[in-house]
């Protein structure tokens, strides 16, 4: 017990430093990561967002940042799976907190998340969103683009989200339509995976629908979004409901015939050319899950965002 400490997430003297807490206790940041809004020689940020207010179905994902947290105590200072690595050795990770919002004037929700995650990205960090309902996406989006550019987007849903949008919409359905008029992401070099319904436009996004999706091994799959985007900065957003409710039913807008977690996450495992600058998990609502299903999923879909990270990171030391 000499060398074990508790509550990680405040008492970590090092922000590479592994984690000692049991997985039933101890303060619960995203992976025991410490707790802090020092920027300083940080190179990636987790940043929860929660806002459901732009559901079309059921609400709840304002819980989702909590839930992901409290399911991402599982992977301990164990080498994360399938990394065989500590992304945390070489990787300086803190937990940010939460975006405040004003839950009485959603109009300023937007320009809230934007100038957070502006502040985040203007130091160099790579940033990680913890949602929320797929609007945050938007902002987030809006704020990396603003430094690198129209973005290529690799987007995991159920849904296009490309209903239409007359810039002033607070709508979890419409932010790919947002982002498309916007010059925001670059639909020629754009996929979606998972797509189980349908809208009135596509904007020219390559589409790789559920039931090709059942049909294509976890390497076919891969290669597709490596052969779209190339060598184009890049933003990923994972959808939890892009998932079959039979691994994710704590959602707010389940649809049936998805994949499997298993195969979404040797999908992800296979994005390492990729030069992904910025990434998100939404729609986590843990009031629809059960015995916390859903909220590992979307914790283990972060992690290995960050693992993703942390080894184009130790491929550039």
């Amino acid at each position: 017990m000499a060398k074990k400490t508790i509550d990680h997430a405040l008492t970590a003297s090092s922000l590479t430093s592994a984690a000692t807490d049991p997985t039933y206790a101890g303060i619960l940041s995203f992976m025991r990561r410490k707790y802090s809004k020092s920027l300083k020689d940080v190179d990636a940020v987790v940043l929860g967002i929660p806002f459901d207010a732009a559901v079309s179905n059921r609400p709840g994902a304002r819980f989702g940042p909590q839930a992901i947290r409290r399911a991402s105590a599982i992977f301990d200072n164990d080498p994360q799976y399938p990394f065989a690595r500590d992304l945390f050795e070489q990787m300086a990770v803190i937990d940010y907190g939460d975006v405040l919002l004003d839950y009485g004037n959603h109009q300023k929700t937007p320009a809230l998340i934007e100038k957070e995650a502006a502040k985040i990205i203007a130091s160099g960090a790579y940033l990680l969103g913890l949602g929320g309902d797929h609007f945050v996406t938007w902002p987030l989006l809006k704020a990396h683009a603003a430094k690198h550019g129209p973005l290529a987007l690799v987007h995991f849903d159920a849904h296009q989200d490309t209903w239409d949008d007359d810039g002033k919409r607070i709508d979890h359905g419409s932010f790919v339509c947002r982002a498309v008029r916007e010059g925001v992401i670059d639909p020629t070099r754009s996929i979606q995976i998972g797509i189980r319904t349908h809208a009135p436009e596509d904007f020219g996004i390559r589409i790789i629908h559920g039931w090709e999706v059942e049909d294509m091994g976890a390497q076919a799959i891969a290669d597709a979004i490596l052969s779209r985007v190339g060598d184009r900065p890049c933003y990923l957003t994972f959808d939890i409901d892009c998932l079959d409710p039979a691994y994710a039913p704590g959602t707010g807008t389940p649809v049936a015939g998805g994949p499997s977690s298993a195969k979404m996450l040797s999908v992800l495992r296979k994005l390492g050319a990729l030069d992904i600058r910025g990434s998100d998990i939404v729609e986590v609502a843990p009031a629809y899950d059960h015995a916390d299903i859903t909220a590992i999923a979307g914790a283990t879909v972060a992690m290995y965002m960050l693992g993703l990270r942390a080894e184009k990171l130790a491929t550039r030391a």
